[in-house]
């Protein structure tokens, strides 16, 4: 394979290697800031427990995320380099950002809550993980920033060939953000969530702590599906901006080579023919396709054919459709495994209000473990759907994938850089997951066994 296309597999590779962490630190610092309210309000030594024990996932994770994420920023210099160059002014402030103040603040407010308990007060702790949580959102918040310029380049001017900031503010506000920040981090709380209750499943399919676990699961199963919902929500609204800033890449997830019709039908199954450029064998429902783009039961949407045309009349001469059957099946893997979250959580909301978790069903226990692979499922194939589906643009309108790469790195060499990394990435994931075993089987009352105190405390609904 050529440097261009190596280059792309190690990105994409490390990238959602990387992914699979920064969700999880989102979304188990709001739970972890939640249970510590509760704790500081309540006076229930059990939600400190709750606390401290999700805690230690959240660190380990955090701890690994940290390392995995030092290359990304690297990657840019190595075998992105004409793309730097290009953009650097641009996309440069807002990760260097994220790195001054929100990583430095989720550093330091980390440390406060790791070394600070019983020597600083309880309210000052409380607000040590609340930062921790803030700043885990607004690091988010910065990155999302840079890649929004990516998907719909806003705030600048190009003087000398390259593009310069001229306006942070419309960088800040630029409307790709708007819909793709809220989309993304509450994706990232849904993460947490069912991190929590698939292992507090497990737990309790085990029969051990029964209490702590139940009480774990209840309060990660409303965050996980008021997020889930909130996916949902943000998800319609970042369609409907897809189809003015993207049209293409609408088209390419739809399979959509001609024109639509109007009203236009939503596909759910399709074989996609890219060398005929034509779909057959749809599963189509009528009239969903135009509400999810117009929140109305009609409207057009441009099929690729046409936007091909419109694309070279604007661009050059070109070939401007994405890879059409990774945009498309991504696209309903992350639906699919969205909704199945959603259905996973109604009906945990369910068993609470019927005050039915003494003794949940085995089998939806058994869902809900496994259930915690979906948000990684749908957040990974989410985010090829993203970037796959703007291709051949780095970024949008300005510059392609195939202009971005370093002029002077051999496909050699990246083969090596990705044969490296992906070993090293296996080895980290591996000391990860084991680490993590290793402190669920614990359990959060390790300590108390040690010193011969009573097991499971936590006799009573709080």
């Amino acid at each position: 394979m050529d440097t261009v296309m190596l280059s792309r597999i190690q990105f994409a590779s490390t990238t959602i290697f990387h992914y699979f962490f920064v969700p999880v630190s989102i979304g188990l610092a709001l739970l972890i800031a939640i249970m510590e309210t509760m704790y500081v309000r309540k006076g229930n030594e059990e939600y400190k427990r709750m606390a401290q024990f999700w805690g230690k996932l959240f660190l380990i994770n955090f701890a690994v995320g940290v390392v995995t994420g030092i290359l990304q920023e690297f990657q840019f210099g190595m075998n992105w380099s004409d793309y730097s160059r290009f953009v650097g002014d641009v996309f440069g402030a807002p990760l260097a950002i994220e790195a001054l103040l929100a990583f430095f603040l989720e550093s330091t407010f980390i440390g406060i809550w790791i070394f600070g308990w019983d020597k600083v007060s309880k309210r000052i702790h409380l607000l040590s993980i609340w930062l921790v949580a803030f700043g885990t959102m607004l690091s988010a918040f910065w990155i999302l920033a840079a890649n929004s310029f990516m998907q719909h380049p806003v705030g600048f001017q190009i003087n000398n060939g390259r593009a310069e900031m001229n306006d942070i503010f419309a960088l800040i506000t630029n409307g790709q953000l708007l819909v793709e920040f809220p989309h993304t981090v509450l994706a990232a709380y849904a993460t947490g969530a069912f991190l929590v209750t698939g292992i507090s499943a497990y737990k309790l399919l085990k029969k051990q702590d029964v209490a702590f676990f139940r009480k774990s699961f209840e309060i990660a199963a409303i965050v996980g599906i008021i997020s889930s919902f909130g996916v949902a929500v943000a998800g319609h609204a970042q369609a409907q901006y897809l189809v003015e800033t993207q049209p293409m890449k609408m088209a390419a997830s739809e399979g959509l080579w001609g024109e639509s019709g109007d009203p236009a039908p939503w596909t759910v199954f399709a074989n996609i023919d890219t060398e005929n450029q034509t779909s057959s064998g749809e599963v189509q429902i009528p009239y969903l396709l135009s509400f999810l783009s117009y929140s109305k039961f009609s409207g057009e949407v441009k099929g690729m054919l046409e936007l091909q045309k419109e694309y070279e009349l604007a661009y050059g001469p070109g070939d401007y459709i994405p890879p059409v059957k990774t945009t498309f099946w991504s696209f309903r893997i992350m639906v699919a495994a969205g909704s199945l979250m959603i259905a996973l959580g109604v009906y945990a909301i369910y068993l609470m209000w019927r005050k039915k978790m003494d003794k949940p069903n085995t089998w939806f226990m058994r869902f809900m473990f496994w259930g915690l692979l979906l948000p990684p499922i749908a957040n990974t194939s989410g985010w090829i759907m993203t970037e796959i589906g703007r291709q051949p643009w780095t970024v949008f309108g300005l510059m392609t994938t195939e202009d971005s790469v370093s002029p002077n790195i051999t496909s050699g060499q990246v083969l090596f850089s990705v044969i490296s990394f992906t070993a090293i990435y296996a080895i980290l994931g591996a000391v990860m997951i084991g680490l993590f075993i290793k402190v669920i089987k614990k359990g959060p009352y390790a300590m108390d066994n040690e010193h011969g105190e009573s097991h499971d405390p936590y006799n009573k609904e709080d």
